[in-house]
């Protein structure tokens, strides 16, 4: 599990970050969170759980298509954000609450479909919070993730979490893909469909909305620019019109609880 430490990090970047964050086209696009919906396929009768929820948006896309939802963070200003979002949509089916994805506060087997959609990289034990949503989901129920990966090469994959770890301290660790998969498996799920996408960060706003101190800001433009010129992580940085940008490939699994 995390370290109490770690997570005041997190409550304290995410407290900063929750309006630059839940307007952010990641996580606001009614098209990648449809894909995400639309992989799990959910029956309109089956009870959801959302952890990490942030600002709710997925919460609230799958309040729209079934009977109820739990949406749950450690952190209370994304959920305040949450809870505005879904007082204006009007969805009685969907309940906020603070919880630690470390201990979810549910029984074995309450969830038919538990999903967390960009979070896995901030928990310091990621195979452990798999775990607890495998748990609160029933036999034969189904969990899905959505994450950043990075390379399957090591060196690859520790230049690309680097620059993301100085954007923000709240970011442990970026998975692989096969890391990714490994944990479903470790965690007793059977991968049922997956596919992968990519973000293209624009750097100065993507280091705008993390705050990031300038010399940990001065630092990421450094790396990133060499990885652009050296090909370094395989994120490829791009220059378009004297701007920086660069590619998060992004991985989402669904997975089916084998007992």
């Amino acid at each position: 599990m995390a370290e109490p430490g770690h997570k005041h990090v997190v409550q304290e970047a995410f407290t900063r970050q929750a309006e630059a964050y839940a307007a952010s086209p990641s996580i606001t696009d009614p098209a990648r969170l449809a894909r995400l919906v639309d992989a799990v396929d959910p029956s309109p009768e089956a009870r959801v759980l959302d952890v990490a929820t942030g600002p709710g948006y997925l919460a609230m896309v799958f309040a729209e298509r079934c009977r109820e939802v739990i949406g749950v963070d450690l952190t209370a200003a994304p959920l305040a954000i949450a809870e505005k979002n879904r007082q204006q949509r009007g969805l009685s089916n969907l309940h906020l609450q603070a919880a630690d994805a470390d201990r979810l506060p549910f029984r074995d087997r309450d969830f038919d479909v538990v999903v967390c959609r960009f979070a896995l990289h901030h928990f310091q034990n990621p195979g452990h919070v798999l775990g607890e949503m495998a748990r609160v989901g029933r036999g034969g129920g189904l969990v899905a993730v959505e994450d950043l990966i990075t390379s399957e090469h090591p060196a690859r994959a520790a230049y690309q979490n680097r620059f993301e770890q100085l954007r923000d301290d709240s970011h442990t660790r970026a998975l692989s893909a096969g890391e990714l998969l490994a944990l479903f498996r470790t965690a007793g799920l059977e991968v049922e469909r997956l596919y992968s996408d990519c973000l293209a960060p624009h750097l100065e706003r993507w280091l705008a909305n993390a705050q990031t101190p300038p010399e940990r800001a001065d630092e990421v433009r450094a790396l990133i620019e060499r990885d652009g010129r050296l090909d370094l992580s395989g994120c490829r940085p791009y220059l378009q019109d004297g701007q920086w940008f660069f590619r998060q490939r992004t991985l989402a699994v669904v997975g089916r609880k084998l007992t």
